[in-house]
């Protein structure tokens, strides 16, 4: 059971990084959903979502999976982000991204994070994620 509620971890996100649009779908056992919806700013050339859009996104469902297990750390912070581009995500469709925790130690967390266009079985990117716990 996540130790915040996805309203109370969306509130901190509004507060604390006010330029994101992702918003949480849902928090589970270990692992959270978001769904970024995408407009003409986060597409290329050639009609897709770029690929520093869907890096964010990942990079926010592992932040919202790690939060809700280990509650509010404002310091937990990326130190590694290994991305999988696989398909052409649709420039029509939000971004849906599943994140699982895989490990949540002291001082390391390593999170999995499958994307998706909206409706699509198939992910467009697959990413392994790596947060630093600061000690508190």
């Amino acid at each position: 059971m996540p130790l915040l509620s996805k309203e109370q971890i969306q509130s901190f996100l509004h507060t604390e990084f006010p330029q994101t649009t992702v918003i949480v779908e849902s928090l589970n056992e270990k692992g959270a959903t978001v769904r970024q919806t995408i407009n003409d700013q986060h597409l290329r050339p050639g009609g897709t979502v770029s690929g520093p859009v869907l890096m964010a996104v990942a990079d926010v469902a592992m932040y919202v999976a790690l939060l809700g297990e280990i509650g509010i750390v404002p310091l937990a912070v990326t130190t590694n982000l290994s991305i999988n581009f696989l398909r052409k995500p649709a420039a029509d469709s939000d971004i849906v991204a599943h994140c699982q925790l895989l490990k949540v130690g002291k001082r390391l967390a390593v999170g999995e994070v499958s994307l998706f266009s909206e409706g699509q079985a198939d992910p467009v990117a697959h990413v392994v994620c790596t947060y630093a716990i600061p000690s508190v």
